[in-house]
């Protein structure tokens, strides 16, 4: 007979930094209990911060692996941590939350935190609310309370990071002063600030940036090569595929390539298949051939879609 796991014990483990805590007692944190939740927060305080970083990484880790654990509440209650990296952390298990009462919070922390980073990653969180005011999922009023503060952190003397994470929020934003910040900042000097415009052009699925991205695929830069070919894919611009693929081709860095062939199954098109296929039979091991299989999959999700708008077109 298994003997059943208390809570206490899950506690005990927590405070026990002689030995590794058990991967099975991250489940218990998910969708944790009022009463539990308590009794973590009043032990929190006991446990040593460098395994408190390790659990919450192990938390958002296993959380976008598998979407039905949700460790929101314990994150709720770790935003006011005093450990910098614990709050960025608890922002980062949020930032799919929608839950628009965290909105007044996460702006709170982008105005008020003293860490930079902490601030950073709130102007993050906030990108949600952006894209949600855009669909009108969330009250108006929220929205625009959301945009009005990101716009000021963007044009303020705050740290880079901050206002680069301000302006990638704004990406899907369609007020036209986000557009101006866009082409400003793909105009600076640094690295930094070409590649948080390219991912404020990739959310703002508009065409009109076309030119720069295309550019931008050419650049030497591994950090916004990365962001450009990202951009290309949230675009779909068909008239990235042969720069691309020409990529592809001569590309070594793994990382690199992994991104240009899951853009290429977003855009599709000539080649794009027949690439794919060459890639797989070259594979090596199984990993990969896994990788290449799953982003055919998605490339003919990709084909599945076009064909469907384009019977509709046909069909007017």
């Amino acid at each position: 007979m298994t003997k059943k796991i208390t809570f206490q014990t899950i506690l005990d483990a927590l405070l026990d930094e002689s030995k590794p805590f058990p991967p099975r007692f991250l489940y218990h944190f998910s969708d944790i209990e009022p009463g539990q939740l308590s009794r973590l927060l009043k032990t929190w305080p006991q446990v040593s911060v460098t395994r408190q970083r390790a659990l919450l990484e192990d938390m958002k880790e296993l959380a976008e692996n598998d979407t039905l654990f949700s460790f929101e509440d314990l994150a709720r209650a770790l935003l006011a941590d005093p450990d910098p990296q614990v709050r960025i952390l608890a922002l980062r298990l949020l930032w799919e939350c929608d839950d628009t009462k965290l909105a007044p919070t996460f702006l709170g922390i982008l105005l008020e935190d003293s860490d930079f980073n902490v601030r950073a990653a709130a102007a993050t969180a906030l990108g949600l609310f952006v894209y949600l005011g855009e669909l009108e999922e969330i009250p108006a009023q929220i929205h625009q309370r959301v945009e009005h503060n990101l716009l000021a952190v963007a044009r303020s003397n705050d740290q880079s990071l901050v206002r680069r994470r301000a302006l990638e929020a704004l990406g899907s934003s369609s007020r036209p002063e986000v557009a101006d910040l866009i082409a400003t900042a793909y105009q600076e000097k640094e690295a930094d600030w070409k590649a948080s415009a390219l991912f404020a052009i990739g959310r703002s699925l508009n065409e009109r940036w076309e030119k720069q991205v295309l550019s931008s695929l050419r650049n030497q830069n591994k950090v916004i090569l990365l962001e450009a070919i990202r951009a290309a894919g949230e675009l779909a611009l068909a008239s990235a595929r042969p720069i691309l693929l020409d990529l592809l081709a001569d590309e070594e860095d793994v990382e690199t390539q992994h991104e240009i062939i899951w853009v290429l199954t977003k855009i599709g098109g000539e080649g794009v298949r027949d690439q794919l296929e060459e890639l797989l039979e070259m594979a090596e091991d199984d990993e990969e051939a896994e990788f290449i299989e799953e982003a055919l999959e998605n490339l003919d999700f990709t084909e599945d879609i076009s064909g469907f708008e384009l019977f509709n077109i046909e069909d007017k």
